[in-house]
C-alpha cells in the first residue's frame, strides 16, 4: 500500500522553473494525508505564483496518480512570503517585507515601464505589492498609474500611500503639480526621498518596488546605506550603450553588497503589428550576454510594442489594460522568477524576536 512517504518522495522530484531547484529542496510540501485511498495534498510557495499553480497542481497530480491504489487527488496551493536579509546595520521600513530596487544605469530604457508592471505582476500573482517612485527630479509613476490628488496625512506626521489598481504608491509627483521643476540639490533630493520611504504607512506589503533614477549617484547611495533592499533588478536594451550603463548598475550594486536577483531585457525585439516581421533593431542578445558575463539570472526579455507605451501614458499599464495578454504573461513570467529567486535567499528573522524593554521600577 502507498504511505506518505512514497508520495511525499514522488513529489520532491518536481522540478519548479522559477527557482531552478524542487519542490523537495524548497520543502513546500507542508502536508499529505491519505484516507480511503484518496489524497489530500497542502502546498506552500514562498514566493507568489498564481499563474503557475494550475501547471504544478496537474505535475502533482500525475506524479502521484501513478500509484495504483491511489484514487482522487487534491492539491491546495497556498504563498507564505516571509522577510528577507538586507544589507548589515540598516532598519527595517515599517509594513514592508522586502524592498526591490529596479535600476539601469541609463536612461531611456523603459525602466519606469518595466517597474510598474513587474510591481502590477507581483500584484497579480498573488503578493501585496507597493512602488515608490525614487526619481524625485523626473517622477513619471503618476501618470503611468493614473493617479491625480495628494496622500492624506491623518495623524499629521505620516503620508498614506495613494492607491492604484491595488498598488500602493508614493511618489514626489503626488505632492507637486506635474509641470513643476524640482530644482533641488542633491542633499535636498535624498532627505527627500528618506521621507517617502520612511514617512509613507505601508501596509503590509510583502514587496516594495522601487523605480530608481538612472545613473549611480546620490539616491542611489543613499539607497545602498539607508535603505533596506533585499534585491535589485537590473533593466536594459540589447544596444552596447545601454549595456555599458548597466554593468555600471551591476558593479554598484555589487559594492554596496546588494544581490542582483537578475537582468531583464526590454525592447528586445519589434514585431511590425502590420505584417508581423520580427526584428532585433537595438541589437540582440546583450541582456542574456551580461547575464551569463556576471553569473546572474537571466529574468526575461520585453518586446518593443507600441501598446506598452501608449497603456502607461493613458494611465493603464498593459497588466490593467490586458491582463491575459502575451505581454502580461510576459512579465507575470518575470515576476515569478525573480521573486523566487528572492524566496531562496537568506531570511530575516529580526521580526520574530521580543523587544526588550529595560524600565526603571
Amino acid at each position: 500500500m502507498t504511505d506518505k512517504e512514497q508520495i511525499q518522495t514522488a513529489i520532491n522530484a518536481i522540478a519548479d522553473p522559477n527557482t531552478g531547484s524542487d519542490l523537495g529542496s524548497a520543502k513546500a510540501i507542508k502536508d499529505v494525508a491519505i484516507e480511503n485511498g484518496k489524497v489530500a495534498i497542502n502546498i506552500v510557495l514562498a514566493y507568489p505564483a498564481n499563474g503557475w499553480h494550475g501547471e504544478l497542481q496537474a505535475q502533482i497530480t500525475d506524479a502521484v496518480s501513478k500509484f495504483d491504489d491511489i484514487g482522487d487527488v487534491s492539491v491546495n496551493i497556498s504563498t507564505e512570503i516571509s522577510a528577507h536579509t538586507a544589507q548589515k546595520g540598516v532598519t527595517a521600513i515599517a509594513g514592508v517585507k522586502n524592498i526591490i530596487a529596479v535600476a539601469s544605469g541609463k536612461g531611456g530604457v523603459g525602466k519606469s515601464t518595466v517597474s510598474v508592471n513587474l510591481a502590477l505582476a507581483l500584484a497579480a500573482e498573488g503578493a501585496r505589492v507597493g512602488i515608490l517612485d525614487a526619481d524625485i527630479y523626473g517622477p513619471s509613476q503618476p501618470r503611468m498609474l493614473g493617479v491625480s490628488g495628494k496622500p492624506e496625512s491623518k495623524d499629521g506626521k505620516s503620508l498614506e500611500p495613494m492607491k492604484s489598481f491595488g498598488l500602493q504608491a508614493m511618489s514626489i509627483g503626488f505632492l507637486i503639480d506635474e509641470e513643476t521643476p524640482m530644482i533641488w540639490r542633491g542633499p535636498m533630493v535624498t532627505q527627500a526621498l528618506e521621507q517617502l520611504l520612511k514617512d509613507t504607512k505601508w501596509d503590509d506589503l510583502d514587496y516594495l518596488i522601487i523605480d530608481l533614477p538612472p545613473g549611480t549617484g546620490d539616491t542611489q547611495l543613499t539607497l545602498a546605506q539607508k535603505v533596506p533592499v533585499t534585491g535589485s533588478i537590473i533593466v536594459t536594451t540589447p544596444q552596447d550603450i545601454a549595456l555599458l550603463d548597466a554593468r555600471k548598475a551591476f558593479k554598484m550594486f555589487e559594492k554596496v553588497e546588494i544581490p542582483v536577483l537578475g537582468v531583464v531585457e526590454n525592447m528586445s525585439t519589434h514585431i511590425c503589428s502590420q505584417c508581423g516581421h520580427e526584428e532585433h533593431i537595438f541589437g540582440e542578445g546583450g541582456g542574456q550576454k551580461m547575464a551569463d558575463d556576471y553569473g546572474i539570472d537571466y529574468l526575461g526579455n520585453v518586446p518593443l510594442d507600441g501598446k506598452i507605451r501608449a497603456d502607461v501614458d493613458n494611465g493603464r499599464p498593459t497588466l490593467v489594460n490586458d491582463p491575459d495578454g502575451a505581454i502580461s504573461d510576459v512579465f507575470k513570467a518575470i515576476a515569478r522568477k525573480a521573486s523566487a529567486k528572492l524566496s531562496v535567499r537568506k531570511k530575516d528573522h529580526s521580526a520574530s524576536f521580543p523587544s526588550i524593554v529595560i524600565q526603571n521600577t
